[in-house]
């Protein structure tokens, strides 16, 4: 993007360390692209479109049921902030689970559940400190302009308004080592090499989209480890 593409894209294997269970593979497969002039919004809409031609392209049309429920891929897709998924199912605030170290637990086992049930559902302005890379809403600079997309409670895919403040970015990065390092955890290098870039990165925005899990949900599959060639164990 900083060298003056305006849309890109790939394919990828990636890999993190320690995860494993139904749902987490420690090596997994991601689709990401990026696209110059756009914002979260622009990102849903693209996102939207795309997993619904998938899935006119083989043959499920806009039905499907996932962990027994039947979802409606016909648009628009649902949209909810997360203010508003903390209002409607839980009776915390997003202040105080951000205060009590958390909104991480809360997201996972009392909110991820109910999103998506239906209707694919976007769910979007995260806080501040939960967008590391994300642009801040100029409007409301305590949230990110972030979004994360469930379906059948299975989150899919994580995109954002890119931060293309180098500055911003390098302090952000030393607040979370500052973090890191209070918590015993090991400390990042600051990359430098990134950061120089950033400064020649046009306003855009990007997005990361699970192939393993995409495909879990239009085969209504019960665990990762059905959709991929090799198991960890088995390798």
């Amino acid at each position: 993007m900083a060298a003056g593409y305006e849309k890109i894209f790939q394919i990828c294997r990636c890999w993190r360390e320690r995860e494993r269970g139904s749902l987490h593979l420690p090596e997994f497969t991601l689709l990401e692209w990026y696209r110059a002039g756009g914002d979260y919004r622009s990102l849903m809409e693209e996102c939207e479109e795309l997993i619904r031609s998938v899935a006119r392209g083989i043959g499920l049309g806009e039905k499907l049921t996932f962990r027994g429920r039947n979802i409606n891929l016909s648009g628009p897709w649902q949209r909810i902030s997360v203010n508003e998924a903390f209002h409607s199912h839980t009776e915390t605030s997003v202040n105080e689970a951000l205060e009590r170290n958390l909104f991480d637990e809360i997201m996972v086992q009392e909110i991820e559940p109910n999103l998506g049930a239906d209707k694919p559902t976007f769910i979007y302005d995260y806080p501040a400190q939960r967008g590391a890379l994300a642009r801040l809403k100029s409007e409301d600079p305590s949230v990110a302009e972030r979004f994360e997309l469930y379906m059948g409670g299975l989150e899919l895919a994580n995109g954002f308004s890119e931060l293309v403040d180098s500055e911003e970015q390098r302090k952000r990065f030393l607040i979370e080592n500052e973090n890191r390092q209070s918590n015993g955890k090991p400390i990042y290098p600051v990359p430098d090499k990134f950061l120089a870039e950033l400064k020649d990165m046009p306003p855009s925005a990007g997005i990361a989209l699970g192939i393993d899990r995409l495909a879990m949900v239009f085969l209504d599959a019960g665990t990762i480890d059905e959709v991929v060639a090799f198991t960890p164990e088995e390798l």
